[in-house]
This record gives C-alpha cells, structure tokens and sequence, in this order.
C-alpha cells in the first residue's frame, strides 16, 4: 500500500461559539468521519456551560487544572487525566483561577 498523505484543515484558534461558553477557545486539530480531535485552551474562569452531547467524548487534560461534573458528580481534572463524558448525559467543564489545555476526543456515531 503506498504512503498516503493527505491535507487537513488548519483553522487557529477561535473562541467556542456556544451560549454560556466563556473564556475557552477550541482549535480543530482533525476531523474525520467517526473521529474529531480539537484543542480546547481555558483562561482562568473559563467553562463549558452544562449540557448533555449526542456522542460520547474523552477530554484529556494536557496541561493546567480545572474542574468537571458529568451528572450529578464533580472532581478536579489535572494535566495527565482523562475524564469521559457519555452520549445523552449532561456535563460540564471549567477553570478556576488557572488555566488549562485539553485534547477533546468525540466519537462520532457511525450513519
């Protein structure tokens, strides 16, 4: 099989364009069909508002700290920790007064 190289979109980084979203921006590192990987990069009180997604997604936590809930529990999430947030359950995450950089991991359903 030869060697296969393809282009990918290299959009910088852009504030998340959500309602009660505030101080994250996201940069979109790879999306595939089943598969997007971005950067979320949170200023001091930055949060993801609460919400429940359609997909199952890992936030990994690269650098920094902060806090997430996922249903009715909530636990700090620090650099080298990977919290997983399933289809259809309302989570959230946030910072504090330090700021942090996560690999968000969302697994698209197969159409």
């Amino acid at each position: 099989m030869p060697l296969q190289i393809e282009p990918i979109q290299r959009d910088g980084w852009m504030p998340l364009p959500f309602d009660g979203c505030r101080n994250v921006s996201v940069k979109m590192l790879l999306k595939l069909e089943q598969l997007g990987l971005s950067l979320l990069r949170f200023d001091p009180e930055g949060t993801i508002h609460e919400h429940p997604a359609v997909i199952e997604i890992d936030v990994i936590c690269l650098e920094g700290e902060g806090m997430v809930s996922v249903g009715d529990e909530q636990s700090p999430l620090k650099a080298g920790e990977r919290v997983r947030w399933p289809a259809g359950t309302p989570h959230r995450l946030w910072t504090e007064d330090r700021p942090m950089l996560t690999l968000m991991v969302e697994h698209y359903r197969q159409t």
